[in-house]
């Protein structure tokens, strides 16, 4: 696999990890809940240790906008499936319009 590919890959994950460690704060009830106090922690060094690695192959710009599209995107999804937000249509375009551009940020590259 290129290291390219592998950036690739890695800041996808530290993009979702971005989400995990959005929803874990929420949940965290201002970091007073062990459980998801913990879990926000781990998952925000991982997503930014994957972040800071990505970011060796891939322009920054591009890197971190891919990073925070793809943890925007779960981060809004995941509270509309809990229903903590409205999942109404408007939202639901707009959110793949988000996913959309995160994708046609990695075609472009």
């Amino acid at each position: 696999m290129s290291a390219t590919t592998t950036a690739w890959l890695v800041l996808a994950a530290a993009g979702v990890l971005e989400g995990v460690w959005a929803a874990a704060l929420a949940a965290s009830d201002n970091l007073r809940r062990l459980r998801p106090t913990v879990l926000f922690a781990v998952a925000l060094a991982g997503s930014m240790a994957g972040l800071a690695f990505a970011m060796t192959v891939i322009p920054t710009g591009t890197a971190y906008a891919v990073w925070v599209g793809i943890g925007a995107s779960l981060a809004v999804g995941w509270a509309m499936v809990t229903g903590a937000e409205p999942a109404t249509r408007t939202r639901v375009l707009l959110l793949a319009g988000l996913v959309a551009c995160v994708v046609g940020l990695k075609v472009v590259s």
